[in-house]
């Protein structure tokens, strides 16, 4: 008789189920039984999720109220928290994000173990991916002095780059102070000068909080020096004058009064707590009466919710709000727009919005319930009839075209192609974002779009591109205005460039082909020179890739609007023409071959091309029609030469505000979710012709 193997025996030959006891036969199903022990099972893990459930929520409810500080009731003995809403201004890069994670670290925001990615704030995806801080953002911490005091501070993390100014400009309303950080290397540079010129106008008070000291070439007592002169510079009150100065590491977490103090930098953000508590006053709400007055709020940003709706954000300038309360929106010159309730009241507690029974004077609240009301209106009771006033903002400069994708490879990446849906995005961008202005064009299917930089325009391009939008960008264009006498003005920015010392004749020497006049030019040490030009905003459009390749990726630049000036003249524009497709189809290794010797090729062998479509960049002035989709020739005849290998110089792409910047009068942009593709404005040459005679 053959062996069976164990494992198969186990596997194959198991024993016969036990008989049924006739104590748990089912009758109606003879011979099948019921497990005495299924039942026991079942309560065993009905009882487990229970236990489950109710550890999730019990963790998740500390997690919120972290040991009753975000509880949203007032926890001191008193039962009163006082209150300080400030806002961390700076110029690009200067540590502002890096600054608030700090303080919700060392507030107690978070657990000790918990896992938390840097630069919290920056919570969109744009954000992360380019390093910047694009949208302003509220957060809160509590912080509890040694004494026992709570005291809540709102903080609003802000925008750096000056394209995007307009959500500093809105959000300086809601704070009583400001923090103003300055690198310790660099100094005030010009979005420093504009942010700072902005809340002394209003009458905040200021701390100047020096960051990255611990840099090698910080120079943190100079930095002082200049921050004072720019506040002079700016017309500060001698209250604003007299401005406590703190030095730290945001990135290490320690600040302190005297860099040569022998415990400087062991008492990590306390000092600048301290500082905030002391030196910023409590809102005027808490003291002058207000907050027994009806309730009325500025609405200072907007989003949406896609569950909760339309969300408002500001703070409460009087009188108390409740979830369910009925109220009216007030626009200042349209008097009544909207009478809706209230359906949720949200706090910023931490890096969450907590919903909340009630909110008072004082605080910054999120207020969803609403459909019409928008930036800048008033929020408030059904018995008052004045709107809060809103503080004017800097209009747009720059504009752009924004069209549907009328290419002959439309339609085939993108989702949403109709001007109708084109237009839609557009006007709800342009309602929570100010500082941007949408108006129809003629014929309907294209939108003029005004912002205040190339950048802030690329990333409205760059998120609809995103949603699934198809696009055709124009190359954009300055808004002139007219003085009083009719003259044409035109805006001038004030360009701040830090080069080597041997790229600033090259330098001086593009900015003045340019247009543009130098103001300051000194060294800044380091064999590095500062340079200040005001010149035409049309004479920096594109230029920005230019430094960079003139510098040797070395300088860096930074721009801000200064005034309108009067127009100075004509300005050169690209000094080469472009290799424009012929035909239609993909481009060949070989016919990308021949191309590559009149110049610098945008795509790669593969892609798809069109005519009148723009695949490089040629050596000559002129414009130049190529074959990409030309293939070699097959024939029975072999030879060594023929038989070579093609070897293309790998394509220069181009992102899309490089593409933007680049094009001219003439062409567009074609925008899709997966392509971002150069094109002639006419695709037939023909026509190109014919609008060319007529100029």
């Amino acid at each position: 008789m053959a062996v069976v193997p164990t494992s198969y025996k186990a596997a194959h030959f198991r024993p016969p189920p036990p008989p049924a006891h006739p104590r748990f036969a089912r009758q109606d199903r003879p011979g099948r039984f019921r497990d005495p022990g299924l039942s026991v099972r079942r309560k065993r893990r009905k009882r487990f999720t229970l236990f489950v459930l109710s550890r999730f929520l019990t963790e998740s409810r500390r997690l919120r109220t972290q040991e009753g500080t975000f509880s949203g009731k007032r926890s001191d003995p008193g039962g009163y928290m006082s209150i300080r809403n400030i806002a961390i201004i700076a110029h690009v890069d200067h540590g502002k994000t890096t600054l608030v994670d700090q303080l919700l670290r060392q507030s107690g925001t978070f657990r000790e173990n918990q896992q938390v990615a840097d630069r919290v704030m920056d919570s969109n995806d744009l954000e992360r991916e380019r390093g910047i801080t694009i949208l302003a953002k509220p957060t809160s911490v509590d912080w509890i002095d040694e004494a026992g005091v709570h005291t809540r501070i709102n903080i609003i993390d802000t925008p750096g780059h000056a394209d995007f100014g307009g959500e500093v400009e809105r959000i300086l309303s809601m704070v009583d102070g400001v923090v103003l950080l300055v690198d310790a290397a660099e100094g005030p540079l010009p979005q420093t000068k504009f942010v700072t010129s902005k809340a002394l106008a209003l009458g905040l008070k200021p701390i100047v909080l020096i960051n990255k000291v611990d840099r090698s070439d910080a120079r943190p007592d100079e930095v002082h020096i200049e921050a004072f002169d720019l506040f002079a510079a700016l017309g500060a009150t001698d209250e604003q004058l007299d401005f406590p100065c703190i030095f730290a590491s945001a990135r290490q977490g320690w600040a302190a009064e005297d860099l040569n103090a022998a415990d400087a930098k062991d008492n990590g953000l306390k000092v600048l707590f301290s500082k905030i508590i002391s030196h910023f006053p409590e809102p005027a709400a808490l003291h002058d009466g207000s907050g027994s007055e009806p309730f009325a709020m500025l609405v200072t940003t907007i989003e949406a919710d896609p569950y909760l709706g339309r969300i408002l954000m500001g703070k409460i300038e009087k009188g108390t709000v409740k979830t369910s309360t009925p109220v009216q929106v007030l626009r200042m010159e349209g008097g009544v727009v909207e009478k809706g309730r209230i359906t949720k009241v949200l706090a910023f507690r931490g890096i969450q919005r907590i919903a909340v029974e009630e909110a008072s004077a004082g605080d910054i609240v999120a207020i969803a319930g609403l459909v019409q009301g928008t930036v800048a209106d008033t929020i408030c009771d059904a018995s008052v009839s004045e709107p809060l006033k809103a503080l004017p903002i800097d209009p747009p400069t720059l504009s752009i075209t924004v069209s549907i994708n009328d290419s002959p490879l439309a339609g085939r990446e993108g989702s949403k192609v109709q001007s109708r849906v084109i237009r839609d995005r557009l006007m709800r961008e342009a309602e929570s974002n100010v500082a941007i202005r949408v108006s129809d064009s003629e014929g309907g299917d294209a939108f003029e779009v005004a912002g205040r930089g190339e950048l802030q325009l690329g990333v409205l391009i760059e998120t609809m591109r995103r949603d699934g939008f198809e696009l055709g960008i124009s190359r954009p264009r300055v808004l002139y205005r007219e003085d009083d006498n009719g003259k044409r003005l035109e805006p001038v920015e004030e360009a701040t460039i830090d080069v080597d010392d041997e790229y600033s004749g090259v330098v001086i020497e593009k900015m003045a082909a340019r247009k543009g006049e130098m103001i300051d030019m000194r060294p800044t040490g380091a064999g590095k020179t500062r340079i200040v030009f005001h010149c035409p905003s049309r004479g920096l459009i594109g230029y920005h890739g230019e430094f960079l390749t003139d510098t040797r990726g070395t300088g860096v630049m930074n721009r801000i609007f200064h005034a309108y000036e009067p127009y100075r003249g004509e300005i050169d524009g690209r000094r080469n023409g472009v290799l424009i497709s012929t035909g239609d189809g993909e481009a060949v290794p070989y016919g990308l071959w021949y191309i590559e010797e009149r110049g610098t090729l945008f795509i790669a062998p593969g892609e798809k091309v069109y005519r009148g479509m723009i695949i490089g960049e040629n050596a000559r002035p002129d414009d130049m029609d190529v074959n990409p989709l030309k293939a070699k020739q097959l024939t029975n005849i072999r030879t060594t030469s023929k038989d070579e290998a093609v070897r293309l110089t790998p394509p220069r792409p181009l992102t899309l505000e490089q593409a933007i910047a680049y094009i001219e009068h003439d062409e567009l942009v074609e925008v899709t979710p997966k392509s971002i593709r150069l094109r002639k404005r006419w695709l037939d040459p023909n026509d190109r012709k014919k609008y060319a005679r007529a100029g």
